[in-house]
């Protein structure tokens, strides 16, 4: 299946799917809060062994600049414009699935669609960026879209063209080929799978707006409605599955409302390491050491922002995590040792106080590499006043003798993203 999860040897334990704005991504919190939470819960405990599905009516050309404006983790798969499109992969490296492509050509004819709809002035046609070749896209007057969408109908099945009309928001009008939308392109995928063994334990669909719709009659899913849902995803929910226990219609907006229903349905650990207030107090469900880096990024964060206390206490507590010989390799390529890296955090408790600062680590793995070894790979990004800066990060640890759940850090090296390297490199400190 291509790319398609090449991490896995197996089935995913979770597969998450989730459309983004409004659902993944809340637009009216600038604090981007709930994603964040989010992205400390799948890196810690997710992501090696599920997989994470964007499904949006985001087209590739309108899907680059909002993972540029958001703190969104690279997905495994992204299903794009309406389910017109299936991609392996969510960062720079997307490879479309052919067999899909071709799937959605049965009597469909683009041109047909557009001669059609050119009968219709109170069509508004939406910005080129938005078309694609089996996705038509409009504006529509919320008061006419259903008479239009019916006549419209009747008009290309005279033409024997076989089309679906999907209207969102209410004003956002989309024309497809009758064998595509979100749930399709999901029910190909778990074709797929089945096919090669590797259906997924659980499957968890999420949104917000009635272009999400099919996700949620698809059967054996969870599904999850975040709080915020548009008014047509709420009757449809109302009319279909309100009596359904395997869908929820959360109390929490956006990606916060993913996470609740995570613990809702009981798919795994769902109290994210961003929750914990005090992590020398806290046992967590699952320590691993892809949750060692993200608590220690997170209060790394906290420190800059001065949300904890400045104790000489937290300094000593980080070196004892760090071995004493341990050499930090920074992305200019100097050379460091670890404890003197830790020296220097200390004088910056709460420089980034008031301003907008977070850290989120992306495509987190970890692979035991000896008998109490570890290696530990991740994009580490870092956003401040509207910069953003990233590095992949390895990272070498050892778990201790005193329990498994205990882990020194070794060595740690990091290389610049292409494009997404800091001019001055001193300000960049891990």
């Amino acid at each position: 299946m291509m790319n398609m999860n090449r991490r896995l040897n197996g089935s995913a334990r979770v597969m998450l799917v989730s459309d983004l704005d409004g659902t993944m991504v809340d637009h009216d919190a600038p604090d981007n809060l709930s994603l964040l939470r989010f992205n400390a819960l799948w890196e810690s405990y997710y992501r090696h062994d599920s997989l994470l599905v964007y499904s949006t009516g985001r087209t590739p050309i309108t899907y680059k600049p909002l993972r540029n404006q958001k703190p969104l983790l690279t997905p495994d798969i992204t299903i794009l414009s309406v389910g017109t499109e299936i991609m392996y992969g969510g960062g720079d490296d997307m490879v479309p699935d052919l067999g899909w492509q071709q799937f959605l050509t049965h009597r469909w004819d683009r041109a047909i669609v557009v001669e059609e709809t050119n009968h219709f002035p109170q069509l508004i046609p939406q910005a080129e960026k938005h078309q694609r070749p089996h996705k038509v896209s409009f504006k529509v007057d919320k008061v006419m879209a259903l008479e239009i969408m019916n006549a419209l109908s009747q008009r290309l099945e005279r033409r024997g063209v076989d089309i679906k009309i999907i209207c969102s928001r209410g004003i956002d009008l989309d024309i497809l080929p009758k064998r595509a939308d979100k749930g399709q392109a999901l029910a190909y995928l778990l074709k797929k799978f089945n096919n090669e063994g590797r259906l997924p334990h659980n499957t968890l669909v999420c949104g917000d707006s009635g272009n999400d719709a099919e996700l949620f009659s698809l059967p054996q899913v969870y599904g999850v409605m975040v709080s915020n849902a548009q008014e047509e995803l709420l009757q449809w929910y109302a009319e279909n599955v309100s009596d359904n226990p395997d869908m929820l219609h959360a109390t929490e907006r956006c990606a916060a409302g993913i996470i609740q229903a995570i613990g809702h349905f009981h798919l795994g650990p769902n109290v994210s390491p961003r929750d914990l207030k005090d992590f020398r107090k806290c046992k967590v469900e699952m320590s691993s050491p892809a949750h060692e880096v993200t608590k220690f990024y997170l209060f790394y964060e906290r420190w800059r922002h001065a949300e904890v206390e400045k104790s000489e206490e937290y300094i000593q507590n980080l070196k004892s995590v760090f071995h004493s010989s341990g050499i930090f390799v920074h992305p200019s390529g100097v050379e460091l040792p670890i404890h003197q890296c830790i020296d220097s955090l200390a004088r910056l408790h709460g420089d980034k106080q008031g301003k907008q600062f977070w850290i989120w680590l992306d495509r987190l793995s970890s692979v035991q590499i000896g008998s109490n070894a570890w290696l530990v790979k991740f994009d580490k990004w870092e956003f401040c006043e509207n910069e953003r800066r990233c590095c992949l990060t390895t990272v070498l640890m050892s778990s201790k003798a005193e329990g498994p759940d205990d882990f020194t850090w070794l060595h740690m090296h990091q290389t610049w993203l292409y494009g997404l390297e800091i001019k001055e490199p001193e300000r960049w400190l891990f």
